[in-house]
């Protein structure tokens, strides 16, 4: 009995390898704001943040992600809906 593997991502395809959390000099992580073209990434094209199931990020790094995007949408660097992507 034969069985095929299915890809990363299952029936959806797969999701996007962004590498979001970078490591300080200090060796604390973090996600910069400032940093749009790899936020930009990790947005659906309505301009929703993708889940962590979809990102393959840790909780951790999701909500640093979420605080990055809101931060960014604040300070006028990333739209809050999908007029503007």
């Amino acid at each position: 009995m034969s069985r095929t593997m299915t890809a990363p991502g299952g029936r959806f395809g797969s999701a996007p390898q962004v590498k979001v959390a970078r490591t300080s000099g200090t060796g604390e992580s973090y996600v910069d704001y400032k940093d749009i073209e790899t936020l930009r990434r990790l947005l659906s094209p309505n301009g929703k943040i993708l889940s962590r199931k979809r990102l393959g990020t840790t909780a951790r790094e999701q909500r640093m992600v979420s605080q990055a995007i809101k931060r960014a949408r604040y300070m006028g660097l990333l739209p809050y809906t999908s007029a503007t992507i």
